[in-house]
């Protein structure tokens, strides 16, 4: 596959060249394949963006259908946003409300989590709301911080283990009732 080769000085001219010939036709592409022309124009300039980025791999005899197949994996890659997009919303509706309380009559309910979870960093805050609050997986969790999930499941379980610590060490410091052994619950 033979490719548009194009010294530095005449890319932009060559592109802008390119571009003009083939907008409407990518542009029409896409418009039959998406809702509004505000989506379709969205397509097309993604594909043009990825032939800018991609130029020296055009292949010179095919330039059209490389970027009808560019704008098709624009579409489903949009496609894919938008089920994960419908599924967060399915789930988010599906969560409780917030309570209709002010947070610090919640948060006074118990003492002894609201002052472990504050002796906690803000990496370790997030991570725990985002599970404990937000319903969150592994999975969206790493989409939401941009990390793996085999980093989630580390930071995960480290803030686990020293939200425990400090639980443990506020039982310790007045949890228990005087020489019975049991726990005090606010």
């Amino acid at each position: 596959m033979a490719a548009l080769h194009a010294s530095s000085t005449d890319v932009a001219t060559r592109f802008t060249d390119l571009f003009h010939q083939h907008w409407s036709a990518v542009f029409a592409y896409a418009l039959r394949r998406t809702v509004t022309a505000s989506d379709a124009h969205d397509v097309a300039a993604d594909t043009f963006a990825v032939a800018w980025r991609r130029f020296d791999e055009l292949p010179e005899d095919h330039v059209l259908p490389w970027l009808y197949r560019t704008a098709s994996n624009v579409l489903a890659n949009s496609a894919r946003s938008d089920r994960r997009r419908t599924r967060l919303d399915a789930r988010l509706a599906s969560q409780p409300r917030p309570i209709d309380r002010p947070l610090d009559e919640t948060v006074a309910e118990d003492h002894a989590l609201f002052d472990a979870f504050a002796t906690l960093n803000e990496e370790q805050q997030e991570i725990l709301a985002l599970v404990a609050w937000e319903g969150l997986d592994h999975d969206d969790i790493s989409s939401v911080l941009g990390i793996s999930t085999g980093a989630v499941a580390s930071r995960l379980s480290r803030a686990r283990a020293r939200f425990d610590e400090a639980l443990a060490t506020a039982d310790d410091e007045g949890g228990h009732e005087e020489g019975d052994g049991t726990r005090r619950h606010p």
